[in-house]
């Protein structure tokens, strides 16, 4: 069945273990992520260093046969709305999600609870395969299942 893109965003991102966090966070917030079994949902806590709280719905559709490339949906919720849909049988990730901005790269850096790095690089509409020569890569893991958010949270 054809995805409809009416609504969505296509995300095409590469992620990549580093070792450690680079030089130039523009910004840091905390992100509680909760995957809803059965489902290709997923809700997003989102506090700001400024103590601002985003919370949302976000539906994910694979449009190729790996993580790489998916069509994402989101709608934001009100408190009433999330404690209702957080109520769900679900499994959760927290991270703390760095960004950096340095040599015209802007790259997210989530570093999870046992402190392992993963940053992300969001291609947009060209994908690449150029990396920042500043991030410091272990190991290209955009194709592994087991480091996409649903695979972490297993």
């Amino acid at each position: 069945m054809p995805v409809a893109l009416k609504y969505a965003v296509v995300e095409r991102e590469r992620r990549y273990l580093v070792a450690r966090l680079p030089e130039g966070v523009t910004g840091t917030r905390e992100i509680v992520d909760r995957y809803v079994d059965g489902t290709r949902l997923r809700l997003r806590e989102v506090r700001e260093s400024d103590g601002t709280v985003v919370r949302k719905l976000t539906h994910k559709v694979r449009l190729s046969s790996g993580p790489g490339e998916v069509a994402c949906t989101n709608l934001y919720l009100d408190e009433q709305e999330w404690a209702l849909l957080a109520a769900l049988p679900g499994r959760t990730l927290r991270k703390k999600r760095h960004v950096v901005v340095a040599d015209g790269w802007t790259v997210a850096v989530d570093e999870h609870e046992d402190g392992t790095l993963v940053a992300e690089i969001d291609d947009g509409d060209a994908p690449s395969d150029r990396l920042p020569p500043w991030l410091d890569v272990v190991k290209n893991v955009s194709d592994d299942e087991a480091w996409t958010g649903a695979g972490l949270a297993r």
